[in-house]
């Protein structure tokens, strides 16, 4: 793909409602950005997809809906009170804020060139990588600030007290400590009302491993699925809606005997792989990516992402592999873990053999944000085709799967005149009856109206004429070919139905 793809896709994004960037008239917040009209039906048709494949198609998966705020001893059993954070390194160039562990990586001593202030009309000026072996990711240069940790989890307090209130009343006493007896006061004051938006929700189903094992009567191998809103302070962001501080995931944890898991793992490894491929994704833009031994979490046994090509701009012009989801093997780290700090018995008994084990479990874990900017780069698609005059057009199109696209269907009076109108409105009641969302337009020249509907990714076009009367039957255009087909009025809800299933 060429390097202002991704520039067109944000216009696009923007000028057919898909995304806009959050709080805009207020001049935006980073990384954080709001789904319009078009964006938020893509992305809950995604949610569906992966929920319908998931778990109403699968017999051995239940659903669940967890609270975004848990108890705070849920994160300290984790891990993530204690260890979830990122090293955050300054430029002092740019004054960008980034993730070392993230940074493009250069032997230190090696000179390194980079624009004043980061800017493209900066004065071009030379610098020396650090000992820390990288450089700034946005300008290049290597003059960077110390590491230091960065804690990832969102803070705020639960109940009626604000502790800000005792921090206050505590000034004197505050006064009378060195820095560390003051960080170490103030860390017990906050501690005590202080809970934490969830950075993700597997732990949700872990601590309800055994609700799920009483109430639904599920016996291993089973998972449990949910989608939801996770939470990140992320130092990173960058790319539209791939790394933002506030992201939807669609997470899977299929619990297993031990022994079995290598297989389990393998499954669905490629069972995740095919998904995406077979909702339309082009197979020469995913891969699989085996995690390095270096690399795995210190709970997993094993990990694979699933990559995707994003046509991000970078120094090479050719866009980068970037994940969408990670498929891991998390061993029964997790209900240990809360099971020697709850006291709680997670471990499951096999009445057939007599066996007693702590399930392993095979985590599936994709991101609906990330899948959607995905989706949505996939499916732009330029062509030339011949204009009116018989010159080369551009027509912008996005490709999207019938399953997944916003739009399903259109209708467009011919003319505004002779009925057509209110013939179209008939049909569109009944699409809508049947749960079809489609669109009604009866302005502007009908090739217009195509080109609007092509940008929208909406698969088919019925046009309703002179022949509607006449003959009782429609024109149906197919977005991708351009062909149109003559179907009757009364053939229109279950032909768009089949096609789009």
């Amino acid at each position: 793909m060429p390097n202002d793809t991704m520039k067109k896709i944000v216009s696009l994004a923007k000028r057919r409602g898909f995304i806009f960037q959050s709080s805009e008239i207020y001049g935006g917040l980073k990384a954080c950005y709001d789904y319009g009209p078009l964006g938020v039906e893509l992305k809950r048709n995604i949610k569906d997809a992966w929920w319908r494949d998931m778990v109403h198609r699968r017999e051995d998966v239940v659903g669940l809906d967890c609270s975004i705020i848990m108890h705070p001893d849920v994160w300290k059993a984790s891990g993530h009170l204690a260890g979830f954070s990122d090293p955050l390194v300054d430029c002092k160039n740019c004054k960008e804020r980034f993730r070392a562990d993230h940074a493009p990586r250069k032997d230190a001593g090696t000179e390194t060139e980079y624009r004043e202030n980061g800017k493209q009309d900066g004065k071009k000026l030379k610098g020396v990588v650090g000992k820390q072996g990288y450089v700034c990711p946005v300008c290049g240069g290597g003059d960077l600030s110390d590491e230091r940790q960065f804690n990832l989890m969102f803070r705020t307090s639960l109940g009626s007290v604000d502790p800000m209130q005792e921090i206050a009343g505590a000034v004197e006493e505050l006064a009378k400590l060195d820095a560390k007896g003051r960080r170490e006061r103030l860390g017990e004051i906050i501690a005590k009302s202080a809970v934490y938006l969830r950075p993700e929700t597997a732990q949700g189903m872990f601590v309800n491993f055994k609700n799920i094992l009483d109430s639904s009567r599920m016996k291993p191998p089973f998972g449990i699925a949910q989608t939801g809103k996770s939470y990140r302070n992320e130092i990173t962001t960058a790319n539209l809606t791939f790394r933002t501080c506030e992201f939807e995931q669609m997470e899977l944890e299929f619990f297993v005997e031990p022994g079995t898991d290598d297989e389990w793992y393998a499954y669905w490894r490629n069972a995740r792989l095919e998904w995406y491929k077979k909702l339309g994704i082009r197979e020469k833009n995913l891969r699989l990516r085996d995690h390095e031994q270096s690399e795995l979490a210190h709970y997993a046994k094993a990990c694979a992402d699933v990559e995707y090509f994003f046509p991000f701009e970078n120094e090479s012009g050719e866009g980068e592999w970037g994940e969408l989801e990670g498929i891991a093997n998390r061993t029964d780290y997790d209900l240990k873990k809360h099971a020697e700090a709850t006291g709680k018995d997670l471990s499951y008994f096999e009445t057939e053999t007599k066996k007693r084990y702590i399930p392993y479990v095979i985590e599936p874990a994709a991101g609906a944000d990330r899948a959607t900017l995905a989706f949505l780069c996939d499916a732009y698609d330029e062509e030339a085709i011949p204009d009116q005059k018989g010159e080369d057009a551009v027509r912008t199109v996005l490709r999207f799967h019938p399953r997944i696209a916003p739009i399903k269907a259109a209708v467009f009076p011919l003319v505004k005149k002779d009925g057509l109108p209110e013939k179209s409105r008939e049909i569109m009641a009944a699409l809508l009856d049947q749960g079809v969302n489609c669109f009604y337009d009866q302005s502007g020249a009908i090739g217009r109206r195509y080109r609007r509907m092509d940008e929208a990714g909406t698969p088919f076009c019925i046009t309703v004429d002179a022949e509607t009367n006449e003959q009782n039957t429609v024109t149906v255009r197919e977005r991708d070919s351009m062909q149109q087909t003559r179907i009757g009025v009364n053939e229109v809800v279950e032909y768009i139905k089949e096609k789009v299933k």
